[in-house]
């Protein structure tokens, strides 16, 4: 603070002491100097300035005008994708239906085909059980046939070995039906 007052007081003795005042002269001021050197800066500078300046600001339009048209590409480009985006959408949504109607016929084909192959086979196994019953009736009647052939021959045996005139009773037979007589 003692600083500011001791600087305040050499300032004001000096002014004091010389005086403050406008010179009024103007050529021991320099003015005219200093306005022909003002003037000469102002227009040497002007035009330098002003093409600098022109310069610039014809860089500055054309920056604009090259991001304004970048602008307008990618926003045509943008547009463009989008555009292809919804009929890729529209193209996905078609292929989806198609192949939801494509597996649905597969699906009801492998149902259909599936109902005639179990209907095939179903027929077919009844076909090879009628066959196979056959077959056992078959068996079962020659069996049969074969024991009651056995059951005749068994007892015709024990007539015949058991009576002495039975037998000579059925050579007979067969000797008449050979056509020859003989007696005994």
């Amino acid at each position: 603070m003692k600083i500011n007052i001791i600087a305040y007081n050499m300032l004001s003795t000096h002014f004091t002491n010389q005086g403050f005042s406008i010179n009024t002269n103007f050529l021991e001021a320099n003015v005219v100097n200093i306005f022909i050197l003002f003037s000469g800066l102002v227009y040497l500078l002007k035009q330098f300035l002003g093409s600098l300046l022109v310069a610039r600001q014809q860089k500055v339009l054309t920056a604009i005008q090259e991001a304004e048209d970048r602008l307008k590409n990618a926003t045509s480009r943008l547009n463009e994708a989008e555009k292809q985006l919804k009929q890729t959408e529209i193209v996905m949504q078609q292929i989806q239906q198609e192949a939801i109607v494509t597996a649905a016929k597969v699906r009801q084909s492998i149902l259909d085909q599936g109902k005639l192959d179990i209907e095939r086979l179903t027929e077919a196994g009844k076909v090879s059980i009628a066959i196979a019953e056959r077959q056992v009736r078959e068996q079962i009647q020659q069996q049969i046939t074969d024991l009651a052939v056995r059951q005749v021959a068994s007892s015709l045996k024990e007539q015949i070995f058991a009576s002495p005139s039975m037998q000579i009773q059925i050579v007979n037979e067969r000797i008449e039906q050979l056509g020859v007589k003989h007696e005994y």
